[in-house]
């Protein structure tokens, strides 16, 4: 495969703490949209934060750069195959990278030169409709490093961290340490994304497990997007104190990710009419149940972009400079948008359409983009070699504007 190169390419984050006064204005909203829903929905029991002494760890930053359009180009190149409901895959500084299975619970390992071997089984996992072993991220500053892994257990979904050993062709994971429990868990809308952003705090995207008026309960993490650090304590700067909740109001979060401005970018499964893709402002809510899609209702935040749901279905989201790649379950597609530096309006373009099957991850990877694809899930047809980890190119986008 030729590998296209339009220019050098870094992903240069920088957290945003502006909108401290949308915050306090978008809070109240959210509890008053709480207080239409509660009278007709008991609520979620209450969820547990692990906490520990530590304090948080924040990350270094530079400062933005200018950033080019990127899209897709034609070319694909088979990776791997047989995989068995692959979930997420994390690329590894070594050149590995870890790949989870929802059903099994396995990690597995690609290794540098291709090939996979067992990592190893994650404690507790419980496969059931949509549960099981979800997103995958890792910790690398810490010696050794942690595997942080969403998964679905007989009580709840939660996210547990374990040392990550070894080196490329022999790594190893420890036991498990929970770092959050309590979130609600069901056979569908379990959510599962986990990432690290730019200021170094871990953010959980939820579902909201099938009861919808959670995602408007304040108590309830499901239907949420969590701020945590490293251990699972609640950072001081949170939009509401003491809580894990970063914004509010989602059906069932997919996808996480950053831009070159530092701007956060989640992608989320509607329900009938509308799949969403979001700009994270802390504190905000973003409608669900009582909206689904753009709403222009002034107590909600309204997607950026929004799909019909049999073109999308987002799931896996990956951004590369101010480029948001998101992965497509029931669409069979990778929707590329391209925001304005960092904010809307956005501009989006199907690549891939059905070439693949189902996608349900991509990341970047040097200059270009791996996708993880979903046939094997119970909702796909399965081609010859499915499930495949599969490389594309990344090239200057074609015929769009520059954003800035």
């Amino acid at each position: 495969m030729r590998r296209v190169r339009g220019g050098t390419m870094r992903q240069v984050f920088r957290h945003d703490r502006a909108h401290r006064a949308v915050r306090l204005l978008q809070a109240g909203c959210a509890l008053a949209a709480v207080a239409a829903l509660a009278a007709c929905t008991e609520p979620a029991p209450a969820p547990t934060a692990t906490r520990t002494t530590s304090a948080p760890r924040p990350t270094a930053s530079a400062p933005p750069v200018a950033a080019i359009p990127w899209q897709p180009g034609t070319a694909t190149t088979v990776l791997e195959t047989g995989l068995d409901a692959p979930w997420s895959v994390v690329p590894l500084p070594s050149g590995s990278a870890l790949i989870s299975q929802r059903d099994d619970g396995r990690v597995l390992e690609r290794l540098p030169q291709g090939g996979l071997r067992e990592v190893g089984r994650v404690q507790g996992v419980v496969h059931r409709g949509e549960g099981g072993l979800l997103g995958l991220a890792v910790q690398a500053v810490s010696v050794p490093p942690f595997l942080y892994a969403y998964e679905t257990t007989r009580s709840d979904n939660r996210v547990v961290r374990m040392p990550l050993t070894g080196v490329p062709g022999s790594y190893a994971i420890g036991d498990p340490e929970p770092v959050v429990t309590g979130i609600p868990a069901a056979a569908n809308h379990d959510g599962g994304r986990i990432a690290f952003g730019p200021d170094g705090m871990l953010y959980v995207g939820t579902g909201d497990a099938s009861n919808s008026a959670s995602a408007q309960y304040p108590a309830s993490l499901g239907g949420k997007i969590l701020r945590l650090t490293p251990e699972g304590q609640v950072p001081h700067d949170n939009p509401f104190p003491g809580s894990p909740v970063w914004s509010s109001g989602h059906r069932n979060v997919q996808g996480l990710g950053w831009d070159a401005h530092g701007t956060m970018w989640a992608s989320e499964f509607g329900q009938n009419t509308w799949d969403e893709l979001n700009l994270i402002v802390a504190g905000a809510n973003y409608g669900w149940p009582v909206v689904e899609g753009a709403a222009g209702d002034a107590r909600f935040t309204d997607p950026v972009a929004q799909w019909p749901t049999d073109e999308a279905s987002p799931s896996g989201l990956a951004v590369v400079g101010d480029t948001v790649f998101v992965a497509a379950l029931r669409g069979e597609r990778l929707w590329t948008a391209w925001s304005t530096a960092g904010h809307a309006p956005v501009t989006t373009k199907a690549f891939l359409d059905g070439d693949l099957g189902r996608l349900r991850d991509v990341v970047a990877r040097g200059d270009t983009l791996w996708l993880l694809t979903s046939n094997t899930d119970g909702r796909g047809s399965p081609r010859a070699g499915d499930d495949r980890l599969v490389e594309v190119p990344l090239i200057p986008a074609q015929n769009t504007r520059q954003p800035g």
